[in-house]
């Protein structure tokens, strides 16, 4: 009994730990150098001093515990000391969505991480509103998100890029489902049994929704199926979440 409840302490103890992700190789007793936000938020936010214990990954390594080794003004480093977690594979899920404005857009970023989204895809349509995408912030904010909801690996981000030229060099291998209202759209669920065992996307559009003449380009794609998200009017970063959890319930 004594043993399983020092267990438990200890994981819940491990749980609680500051969590970062290193985009370095991992060995039993390496070191790694600690960027320079990650200095500043150890060492100035958090107060943490050398000997600190931290909980690590890199999205290719799983999970590791650690130490803080050191951490000054413009340097700081850790030092690596036995794997948590194994890595495991997560279901390959794209999030394909027109940029909104500013905050809606953090939202969808974090919220698309959290969701297991593997990859954030900016798409130009013909009703945005925004046609600028920060894609350092963006990156950021899904390390930022990944720490947070306990992943071991990091979604990659792309560049803004226009819908016409998305379709262009879309992986024929890889079913994109589009969340628009038309009369051809599937249910969600069916829309997904009707992709069979291919890599799965979701697209949504912009505030003002896809013009006709982008249904029409998005419709005649081999790759691409209608889905219908039911039957009231999702704000755009709704559609996108609501689409995602749907993949989410049939890939695991």
């Amino acid at each position: 009994m004594c043993y399983i409840l020092f267990m438990l302490t200890r994981h819940r103890d491990e749980k609680n730990l500051t969590r970062l992700f290193i985009p370095q190789d991992f060995v039993p007793e390496g070191t790694c150098d600690l960027s320079e936000n990650q200095i500043h938020y150890l060492r100035n936010v958090l107060r943490l001093s050398p000997d600190a214990p931290l909980r690590v990954f890199n999205g290719k390594d799983g999970e590791w515990r650690a130490t803080l080794l050191e951490i000054g003004k413009k340097r700081g480093s850790i030092l690596l000391d036995a794997p948590l977690r194994e890595q495991i594979s997560a279901p390959d899920i794209w999030a394909v969505f027109a940029p909104i404005k500013k905050t809606r857009l953090d939202f969808i970023t974090e919220k698309a991480t959290e969701l297991g989204a593997t990859k954030l895809i900016p798409v130009m349509t013909d009703h945005c509103v925004n046609a600028r995408i920060n894609t350092a912030r963006m990156e950021a904010q899904v390390i930022e998100a990944a720490e947070q909801c306990e992943r071991l690996d990091v979604p990659d981000v792309s560049g803004l890029i226009p819908l016409a030229k998305l379709l262009e060099t879309w992986p024929k291998t890889r079913t994109l489902i589009i969340c628009a209202e038309s009369g051809d759209a599937l249910p969600f669920a069916a829309a997904v049994k009707q992709a069979g065992d291919a890599p799965l996307a979701v697209l949504t559009g912009p505030e003002g929704g896809f013009s006709d003449a982008e249904l029409t380009l998005l419709a005649a794609q081999d790759f691409t199926v209608m889905a219908d998200l039911g039957p009231r009017i999702l704000r755009a970063e709704t559609a996108l979440l609501a689409g995602l959890a749907g993949l989410q319930l049939t890939q695991g």
